[in-house]
């Protein structure tokens, strides 16, 4: 197996012991540092099937979509969500799939990537049910096994240009290596969070060399089944790749984001 190294952005919590938090319309806005460490990011290319949503947090599919232009908001739900939902079912053997956004990322020159992370934090997630569901449907949804669940694509071109990092949960300390952040909306009724990631030599980074759009990596960020059976969720983040090939043009991805539950 190959690999490569790269300088991911690790958080580091206050100090003083207060909850962290980061405004979503100032990012300086925030109570909490970040340092960067050079680390060893193996390629799963050749070796795919070592990854599961349930061992690693995280697994690569090949299946193309039907949708390919992911150029307008509203076409995207109309086309894009439908045959996204149906594919996460297939995958996973999910019974219900409701996607509650999405993230098109087209990279600039110069720009960089934000800091590992999780995208949420065991309240969220519950929190992300009542929100996007039926109230009448939420008391038995949550009795059952759910999940937060990730579709990454790269759109138009292979992802050579900032890669995905992946954060085999194996080797992750729960306990240690995640602190939550509480997002500051401008509306103060809102409310957000997240898993800020801390730097921990024992954390196995991996990435899969030159994603296609004909593929796609599910990527878990919470499950409710936590008897220490499966991979609870995956840090991830982007990196800048010595060996991109030159030439290689900029990342484009979408990123969707469902809610999945379970029979």
């Amino acid at each position: 197996m190959s690999s490569t190294t790269g300088g991911l952005v690790f958080s580091i919590p206050p100090k003083d012991g207060a909850q962290a938090y980061q405004s979503t319309t100032n990012y300086a806005d925030r109570n909490y540092t970040s340092e960067v460490h050079s680390v060893e990011i193996s390629n799963l290319r050749g070796n795919e099937s070592v990854a599961t949503l349930d061992t690693t947090g995280f697994q690569l599919f090949h299946h193309p979509a039907a949708h390919t232009a992911f150029n307008n908001d509203a076409e995207i739900e109309k086309e894009y969500y439908p045959e996204s939902i149906e594919l996460i079912k297939r995958l996973t053997g999910a019974s219900r799939v409701v996607l509650f956004d999405h993230t098109i990322r087209r990279r600039r020159p110069n720009e960089s990537v934000r800091q590992a992370h999780v995208d949420q934090t065991n309240d969220a997630a519950v929190a992300r049910v009542h929100r996007h569901l039926p109230a009448e449907d939420v008391p038995e949804l949550l009795k059952r096994r759910f999940q937060i669940i990730n579709l990454w694509r790269p759109i138009s071109h292979p992802a050579f240009d900032w890669p995905l990092a992946l954060c085999d949960f194996r080797s992750v300390d729960p306990a240690v290596d995640v602190f939550p952040v509480a997002f500051k909306f401008p509306e103060p009724e809102r409310k957000g969070e997240t898993f800020g990631v801390k730097y921990n030599p024992n954390q196995r980074w991996t990435y899969f060399t030159g994603v296609a759009p004909e593929e796609l990596i599910l990527i878990k960020c919470y499950d409710s089944l936590q008897d220490g059976s499966v991979a609870l969720f995956t840090p991830h983040t982007a990196f800048d790749d010595p060996a991109t090939p030159k030439g290689s043009p900029l990342r484009e991805s979408i990123e969707l984001r469902a809610l999945v539950f379970y029979d």
